[in-house]
This record gives structure tokens, C-alpha cells and sequence, in this order.
């Protein structure tokens, strides 16, 4: 083969590699924006997190979990309260179930410039379990999830009876 060959058959490589990565970016509006092409804020890879205490309400300590995403990826969408929620305190799993509450329809955008949160409410009846991490799946608008787990650091105590929030926008 002479050298214009090799180099039309590389480009032509390059070329169809490209469509079919095209393809499989559109088909998730979950891992990509078709109209940027940017990596979805939504990706665990594109977002980073924090747990901070929070002010306490009637009879329950609240902790806001906030997610900020990468510069330069798309917004999403999010909606309700995050699900398959785990608590962890160095590696060990915490026997607590979490449950949602709050209104679970609404839509929020979060993306760069765009930080959400959520509220992890425990009651305050007793001290609880000491957690230092929280494993998260996150939920799209009508239902659906973000693929892959997102985690969460920072000190908190969980109990029975422990609560999630909807994400809701601002940090």
C-alpha cells in the first residue's frame, strides 16, 4: 500500500469512529448533551460533593448534601429525593434505611454555575450512628436514574427514621 492509501484508510478509521461515538453520545442524554456535546454535570465523574451540617428543625438534625459540577459539561436534569441511599462510617455499612419525603415531581437543572442539594433529616430523639460517608443513586424527571453511585463526605449521625429531601437548586 502506498502512503496516500494508508493515510485515506486512516482518516476514513477516524472518521466512522467519530459517527459511532456521535451515536452513543445521543442516545444517553444522561452521559452527554446531544446539542454541546459536552459530558453531562450528572456523571459521578463530573461532579464533586460535600456534607455539611445544617440548622436543625423540630425535633431533627438536618444535614445538606450540595453537588457542584465540572466546568465545561452540559446541565441536566434532576428530580426528587436521591434513591438506594447507604451510610457508611470508615467503610462500614450503617443498618439505616432512608426514606423520601417532600415533593418528588419537581424539575431542577444543575450543571456549572448551577450547584443543587439535597437534606438528609435524622431525629434528634437520640444520638444516633456516626456516618462519614453517604452512597447515593441520583433520579431523573419521570422517574428514571442517574447510572453509577455518588458519594458524599463529611461528618453526620444517622438513626431510624432517618429522611431525604428532593434535590432542590442552589448550594
Amino acid at each position: 500500500m502506498g502512503k496516500s492509501t494508508k493515510f485515506v484508510m486512516t482518516v476514513a478509521a477516524v472518521a466512522l469512529a467519530g459517527v459511532a461515538g456521535m451515536g452513543v453520545a445521543q442516545a444517553s442524554t444522561t452521559a452527554h448533551s446531544a446539542d454541546s456535546g459536552a459530558p453531562s454535570s450528572c456523571r459521578p465523574a463530573n461532579l464533586t460533593t460535600k456534607i455539611t451540617p445544617d440548622a436543625a428543625g423540630s425535633g431533627h438534625r438536618h444535614y445538606r448534601v450540595t453537588l457542584t459540577a465540572a466546568p465545561k459539561t452540559s446541565p441536566c436534569q434532576l428530580a426528587g429525593s436521591p434513591r438506594d441511599v447507604k451510610f457508611y462510617d470508615n467503610g462500614s455499612l450503617k443498618g439505616v434505611t432512608a426514606k423520601p419525603y417532600g415533593p418528588q415531581g419537581t424539575k431542577v437543572t444543575f450543571g456549572p454555575g448551577h450547584p443543587v442539594h439535597f437534606d438528609i433529616q435524622v431525629p434528634s430523639a437520640s444520638k444516633g450512628a456516626t456516618a462519614n460517608r453517604v452512597v447515593f443513586t441520583l433520579r431523573t424527571p419521570g422517574g428514571g436514574i442517574i447510572p453509577g453511585n455518588q458519594e458524599a463526605d463529611g461528618k453526620l449521625s444517622v438513626d431510624f427514621g432517618t429522611q431525604i429531601g428532593p434535590v432542590q437548586p442552589g448550594a
